[in-house]
Formats: C-alpha cells, structure tokens, sequence
C-alpha cells in the first residue's frame, strides 16, 4: 500500500471521527448506556469500547503499516513503542462523564503523531454534527452543518488589560482554578465539558485560556494540541514546559495550559500553583 500524505491522513482522521461519532450517537440516543469504573475509578461505556474497536478497524484498514495508541486499548510499554516513528492518538470518547450525564459535551479525538509532535488532529462533537479539524502547516477548520471556515484564536484589542474568557470545566471546582489566575485581570468564565471542546472553543476564538488541573492521558491533547497549534495558540504544561509524546513510561499528562493570543504574556496571568492539586 503507498504511504499516504498528510492530507489523505487528515482525511482519513475525518472520516474516522465523524463515523465513529455516529456509532456513540446511536447508544446515546437509545439511552441504552452501560457505565463502568476503569482502574483508576474514571468512567467508562459501552459507547466508548464500540468507538474504540471502529476507530480501530477503520485506521488499521486504511494503515495498516501505523501503529495505533488509544485510552480504551492496553497500550504498548515503552520499550516497544519508543521507534515509532508516527502513530494514531485515540480518545474514542472524549468527555465521558459528560456522555453519561447526558449534557452533549463529549467528543471523538483522533491524532496522528510524527516525530513525538500532533502532525493532524480531528475532533468531532456528535451533538452539534460539527468537526474541528487541522493538519500541520495546513491551518485549523471547523466544518458545521451550516459552513466549513477557517478557524484562529481570539486577537485581544489590549494584550495587557483586556478582559479574559476562561473555559472552564463543570465538573471541576471554579476556585481551583481561580486561585491559579492572577488578580490583576478581569475575567469570564465559560463552562463546558469536554477537555478538547474546550481547546477548540479557544482555537476558534470563543475562549481565550483553560487550564487542566487534574489526570488526563495524552489522548486528550494529541489532537487539540494540533487544531490549537494552527489556530495560533498554543498547549504547554503548567510550568510553561511543551508536552511530550510516546516519551515516557506513563502517558499521562502533567496539568496543562491550553492558550490563545501568542501576543498575550500567558506566563504573567496563570499562576498555577501545585497546591491547587489537593
């Protein structure tokens, strides 16, 4: 089979996400949702496992030569993934506890990453039938039933007073994010659910910062980090750090910061503070 292109990847990511998007939208809609508690007590369905093994079949058909990485799969150890060179990043469901309670916030996260960098990212949300999509040095897209537009972060009109609009989770309480923020802003806030929701609502200009405090994997920012990237923001850790892939033995994440304006001193507004944790 020839190697692809990153646009043909790309396509192939789309398809992957908007397809399997139907599948969690068909168990969702049925109300036929079974929940069960992962190891490390997150939340896990039936919808995500049968995303998961379509995602799986989908990619390992059109690829067979790109190894694979998902939440909902048991992941090579280190040793044996560290050669590779590109592989698919899979959150089959993004936003679990959203799907089962039922709030329309979770989405489908697909990624491929080369070179340890997010080349593509394809995230859908099945509720609103809309696709965020970007390919490295493509620019970053959001394609709705309505339109498909190119998409960039929010340009402040006053980088050093300009009110900020935080996107933040309900899920999590407001204060420990609060307290991370300097005092010598005004801000907004905007809760949602999803993690990579959250980051396209920044990359397309909805938002302008959220901050991660708590365990997430690297399939929970493999394609943001993508979409972002090329929307012209940015996702660090919390110590202003790049985030790794396939670079160490756990594939969590540390807490991260998802950013807009680049011309923003980032830096002087979060103060994330590692008491925040407990």
């Amino acid at each position: 089979m020839p190697d692809h292109n990153i646009i043909e990847l790309l396509e192939i990511a789309k398809r992957a996400a908007k397809q399997a998007g139907r599948v969690v939208m068909e168990i969702y809609d049925s109300g036929n949702v079974t929940a069960y508690q992962k190891e490390d007590d997150s939340p896990v369905t039936n919808a995500d496992y049968k995303a998961n093994e379509f995602i799986l079949a989908l990619l390992q058909a059109e690829t067979p030569d790109i190894p694979i990485m998902s939440e909902e799969t048991t992941n090579e150890k280190l040793a044996d993934r560290k050669g590779w060179k590109r592989y698919w990043l899979i959150d089959p469901i993004d936003g679990t506890q959203e799907f089962v309670a039922r709030s329309g916030d979770f989405a489908v996260n697909i990624a491929l990453v080369e070179d340890n960098e997010p080349v593509i990212g394809a995230i859908y949300w099945p509720p609103g039938d809309t696709l965020y999509y970007a390919a490295k040095g493509h620019g970053a897209f959001k394609e709705s039933p309505a339109e498909t537009k190119q998409i960039h972060v929010r340009a402040f009109d006053d980088v050093e007073a300009g009110v900020v609009m935080i996107a933040i989770s309900r899920r999590q309480a407001r204060e420990k994010v609060m307290n991370s923020m300097s005092k010598h802003r005004v801000y907004q806030t905007l809760p949602l659910g999803s993690c990579s929701l959250k980051a396209c609502f920044i990359a397309e200009g909805k938002a302008d910062v959220f901050l991660r405090i708590g365990v997430t994997g690297e399939w929970d920012t493999g394609a943001s980090q993508c979409i972002i990237n090329e929307a012209g923001g940015a996702i660090l850790a919390h110590n202003f750090e790049p985030l790794s892939y396939n670079q160490r033995k756990s594939v969590k994440n540390p807490d991260f910061i998802v950013m807009g304006d680049q011309k923003v001193d980032w830096p002087s507004i979060v103060k994330y503070q590692l008491g925040n944790l407990t």
